[in-house]
């Protein structure tokens, strides 16, 4: 019969699932406990957490939470992100980790909207624009046409005023 630390653990993990929007599993053979400190920091800047768990717990919390089941990719040392609102921070941060210090962590996939994603997929969405970031650009395009409207509207009026002003001007000269 299984210790009832192995049960308490498999409930925090269900918690971790259940208060984030989704995971991803990284392998991180060779990552120093100072290269960890760094990536853990970077990811709480954005949101994330990483935790080193036990493959088998972490197979069981997602059994039991209905969730896609990462057989293949929870093997060997990893660590899960958990990420609180959207992935794409917390992918960022991952793949520019990954970029910098060269091999020492692999992305491997993870669970993002309820689905299974690759590790090409994460990438893919390390190279998404951000929410803040699109809905900044929806608001420059809708943003744009009624500016271009007040410029027109506008130009006329200013062009009266620097006339009115030339002759001001020119009767105070």
């Amino acid at each position: 019969m299984p210790a009832q630390s192995k049960f308490d653990q498999v409930a925090q993990i269900n918690e971790r699932i259940d208060a984030s929007a989704g995971l991803f599993v990284i392998g991180y053979y060779g990552l120093t406990v100072e290269q960890s400190q760094d990536l853990r920091h970077k990811l709480r800047e954005v949101g994330a957490e990483m935790k080193v768990l036990k493959n088998t717990l972490v197979k069981i919390a997602l059994k039991e939470k209905e969730q896609p089941a990462l057989d293949d990719i929870l093997a060997g040392p990893t660590a899960c992100i958990f990420f609180e609102k959207e992935p794409v921070e917390a992918a960022k941060v991952l793949k520019d980790f990954a970029d910098a210090t060269k091999d020492v962590i692999t992305i491997k996939g993870g669970i993002s909207e309820g689905k299974a994603v690759t590790a090409e997929q994460v990438l893919a969405i390390a190279d998404l624009p951000t929410r803040d970031q699109l809905l900044s650009m929806v608001l420059q395009a809708a943003l744009g046409p009624a500016t271009g409207a007040v410029r027109v509207i506008n130009g006329p009026i200013q062009g009266l005023i620097n006339v009115l002003d030339a002759i001001k001007d020119q009767k105070a000269a």
